[in-house]
């Protein structure tokens, strides 16, 4: 107890006000830098490496990190436990930090409050809000009645809000908006309904609608053709419920899709069912698609392919190329060029056996057997998948891609195999499953180490930073230091819960912090 009061009286002598340090905005360049000083969107900047730059934090120096400040999220106002799983962003000395209908900033140095708002919601689910983000002086984060609010960063009030959604139909807003120049990009969520997902850009000074892209081909389009009709491919699915990353040298937004609707039971829908759990490139101005693939044609599984297609530079056959890659939920690892789209790598990095192979774009094909069954098809991944919605990362010094991973069965079945079958006319049942997180190599696809959780997987985003350092939370309630090219744990520090968002780290007045919650509580460590 003595080491929090020690770093938060130094950190109190050297900040500024709290009511000081809020009123500076974003410099936009920090969007087209790795993160050091600030963590200004929600992978720490445009790539969705979640990799730090930060050395101070190392192999030698992690024995001396521990606890600066924690900061406790009040209880929403119907009850129960705050749950923070929004990344925080850090500006200019404060962390903004987000849950359903709720935003706040602190001092990033001492945890001290600076404000907190809260939006008077009219429904929705709110089953967690996944983060914020700012333009210049301006906060963005969705609420759970569809509505993209912007919040002065400076007062912690209202500027304006905006719909995004219709909430009658049981859409929601969770995503963490991504400003890319002058638009805010926002995803929407569904909770398995016959309704489609989409993309829309916003203005970030009016909030005005500037375009929306469907998660479903327009009718007449030789896309079309991947669904029975018009009707099933208007009402498909494929929401678009984790935030994208962007190349601005190619001005391309990069995003993963949900799953096909009805769920599990896909004999009402023949076909690959496009853009449901598929990886789209758009063009951020106009909302345009300039390429896409399918990780997962088809989905019979309840799978998805909105996980983070990272970005990043790296070698193939001995050729520079720009690359994005996705372990996708299916459990099959994937590297892309990120200019055309084109496949260069596919293959599985968790236990799967629901394929037959591959197709001549690199996709998987589903087994016809592995398809839920009057009787059940044991199937692996399992409905949860191979990997779910928290955050990977990539260091390009290891040239390692870092993934919360589960080996899982379930048993699908399917209760209704009329000719055309309603809701979501299937079911499956758990079984056998181990977790581990994972370091995948982007040029073979082989996982170059591997460490077993003894029980449960995470919900834990991963960090790595130019240290050799990876930082997650473990399935129980440590935040853990492993060493990034080999796997070694070299630090932890248990928590009053398991860690709930991705870590981040910042370095300010020459201290590098980093920075994770667990359920409603922010803990940050510096070295002491």
């Amino acid at each position: 107890m003595r080491s929090i009061k020690i770093f938060t009286s130094l950190a109190g002598s050297l900040a500024l006000s709290a009511a000081l340090l809020a009123q500076a905005p974003l410099d936009p360049a920090k969007l087209l830098q790795q993160p050091t000083d600030t963590w200004p969107t929600y992978n720490g900047d445009y790539s969705g490496r979640r990799f730090s730059p930060l050395t101070k934090i190392n192999k030698t120096t992690i024995k001396s990190l521990a606890l600066a400040w924690t900061y406790r999220a009040d209880a929403p106002s119907g009850g129960g436990q705050a749950r923070i799983s929004a990344t925080p962003l850090e500006v200019n000395g404060v962390l903004y930090f987000t849950d359903p209908n709720r935003a706040w900033a602190i001092d990033a140095r001492s945890g001290k409050p600076v404000w907190k708002f809260n939006w008077q919601s009219k429904g929705g689910d709110a089953l967690g809000n996944r983060g914020a983000a700012i333009s210049g002086g301006i906060l963005y984060f969705e609420t759970t009645d569809c509505n993209l609010v912007a919040v002065d960063i400076t007062t912690g009030t209202e500027k304006w809000h905006t719909n995004i959604g219709n909430m009658d139909l049981l859409y929601f807003g969770s995503v963490a908006p991504v400003v890319v120049k002058n638009h805010v990009m926002v995803g929407i969520s569904g909770d398995d309904f016959d309704i489609p997902g989409y993309i829309e850009a916003h203005d970030v000074e009016t909030g005005k609608l500037e375009w929306r892209w469907y998660a479903h081909p327009n009718p007449g389009e030789p896309e079309a053709a991947t669904w029975p009709n018009t009707e099933a491919m208007m009402h498909g699915g494929g929401m678009t419920w984790v935030p994208g990353t962007y190349d601005p040298e190619l001005n391309l937004y990069y995003f993963g899709t949900g799953n096909a609707q009805p769920v599990i039971n896909g004999k009402a829908r023949p076909g690959s069912n496009l853009y449901t759990s598929t990886i789209v490139a758009l063009n951020p101005d106009t909302g345009k698609m300039a390429w896409y693939f399918q990780p997962n044609p088809h989905d019979t599984h309840d799978w998805d392919a909105v996980q983070t297609p990272v970005l990043f530079d790296g070698l193939v056959k001995g050729q520079k190329r720009k690359l994005v890659a996705q372990a996708s939920r299916n459990g099959w690892f994937f590297v892309l060029d990120r200019a055309t789209g084109q496949n260069i790598l596919s293959k599985p990095f968790a236990k799967t056996n629901w394929t037959s192979g591959l197709d001549a774009k690199g996709q998987p094909i589903p087994s016809a057997e592995k398809m839920p069954q009057r009787n059940g098809a044991l199937v692996a991944p399992n409905q949860g998948g191979a990997v779910n919605w928290p955050p990977p990362s990539f260091d390009p010094l290891t040239g390692l891609f870092y993934v919360e991973a589960s080996d899982a069965y379930s048993v699908y079945y399917v209760f209704d195999d009329s000719e055309k079958p309603e809701g979501w006319a299937g079911n499956d049942r758990g079984g056998w499953s181990q977790f581990a997180l994972r370091a995948i190599d982007y040029r073979t696809g082989e996982v170059k180490w591997n460490h077993p959780w003894p029980s449960g997987g995470g919900r834990s985003g991963i960090l790595t930073t130019a240290s050799n350092m990876l930082f997650v939370g473990d399935p129980t309630s440590n935040l853990i230091g492993f060493d990034a090219a080999t796997g070694a744990i070299l630090w932890h520090a248990g928590l009053q819960g398991p860690v709930s968002n991705g870590p981040i780290s910042y370095e300010l007045d020459g201290q590098q912090y980093l920075v994770a919650a667990a359920g409603d509580t922010t803990y940050a460590f510096v070295l002491r």
